[in-house]
């Protein structure tokens, strides 16, 4: 066990820097300053205790006994709830002034507790904080149907720290090195599951959120023309290529079709089975397939830009979700053979 936990451990600190870089440092969370703070603060955090698992475990150094060690423990739980609550409760007012330095009384305290009571009482926090994150995933049952995989993985991670939670309530029934081997386990394996889910859907923070809103909301399409509404969209989209405007959200959109954010976001979800990033992200895949083999000396990126992406790494994430492939090799597959010409493609449509 113990070089398991030495090479998750390991593992653990390169896969937190690439969560950080890929998913908080993307677009997902533009507007929400205080959620991309706290993302990266918990990242930090873990990777500091992992740090302290690799040096107890494999160099010896007893880095676990250390000050900064209780307080990345006590860093954790806080920081993560700060970090999900927009994504879980998305109609809900940001914590601000006095909530706020609630949830800092915790780090506070840790200089101030002794390294045996430290432990139990951070992974009692983390408990108190994990059974409100089960509550709140409890209560989406419409956004859960849609999103099985990705939430079956994230409670299985949830379950895990659930678990070590448990343990850290009494680390004296178990041996030193031994608890420390599986709290080491269990947050490599927690990063894994994140990173897996983020694989199946790289979008998921974005599409989580959207859905949650709808589904909070109480139906706003009752004098709404579904029929008619989805036609003007696909108009917006064939006819006037919307989605190639990188700045284009749902408040915009919904403006251009006379509707509220709420009815377009319940329309999409509704009708559709979708949400706003991803319905983009279709017609920008789609537009891009047709760039890729009509435009052969076109670069990859110049191709990603002028369908509406804003960078070249979120252009390859969302060609790998959507066709299973980069861009590049998209291109080898399906271009015509030199000397053949192409046969003109039909119009896209709304995509499936």
């Amino acid at each position: 066990m113990t070089a398991l936990a030495i090479l998750l451990a390991g593992y653990s600190v390169f896969s937190a820097a690439a969560v950080a870089l890929t998913h908080l440092g993307g677009d997902q969370y533009r507007g929400l300053p205080q959620s991309r703070a706290m993302g990266l603060l918990l990242l930090l955090a873990l990777s500091g205790l992992q740090l302290a698992h690799f040096a107890d475990l494999y160099l010896g150094q007893a880095w676990t006994g250390s000050l900064a060690y209780r307080i990345a423990l006590f860093v954790v739980a806080p920081s993560f709830y700060l970090f999900s609550r927009a994504v879980l409760h998305p109609l809900a007012a940001p914590v601000q002034g006095a909530r706020l330095a609630v949830h800092g009384i915790p780090l506070l305290v840790a200089p101030w507790l002794a390294p045996p009571l430290a432990l139990p009482a951070a992974f009692l926090l983390g408990a108190g904080y994990l059974l409100w994150l089960g509550r709140s995933l409890l209560a989406l049952r419409q956004a859960r149907a849609r999103f099985h995989a990705e939430m079956a993985l994230l409670g299985t991670a949830c379950a895990i720290a659930l678990g070590v939670s448990v343990l850290g309530l009494a680390p004296t029934l178990l041996p030193a090195q031994v608890f420390v081997s599986l709290y080491a386990c269990a947050i490599g394996l927690a990063l894994l599951l994140v990173q897996i889910s983020l694989g199946l859907r790289p979008q998921l923070a974005v599409e989580v959120r959207e859905a949650v809103q709808t589904g909070y909301a109480q139906t706003t399409l009752g004098k709404v023309d579904c029929d008619a509404a989805l036609a003007r969209l696909q108009g917006l989209m064939a006819r006037d290529r919307a989605f190639t405007d990188p700045d284009l959200s749902l408040a915009g959109l919904a403006a251009q079709l006379d509707l509220s954010p709420h009815q377009l976001s319940e329309l999409l979800n509704a009708r559709l089975g979708k949400s706003l990033s991803r319905y983009l992200r279709e017609w920008r895949i789609g537009a891009a397939t047709t760039l890729l083999c009509e435009e052969p000396s076109a670069s990859v990126l110049s191709v990603g830009l002028n369908v509406g992406f804003t960078s070249q790494s979120t252009f390859y994430e969302a060609f790998r979700e959507i066709e299973g492939m980069t861009p590049g090799q998209y291109r080898t597959l399906h271009s015509p053979p030199a000397g053949r010409a192409k046969a003109p493609q039909a119009s896209i449509g709304i995509p499936e």
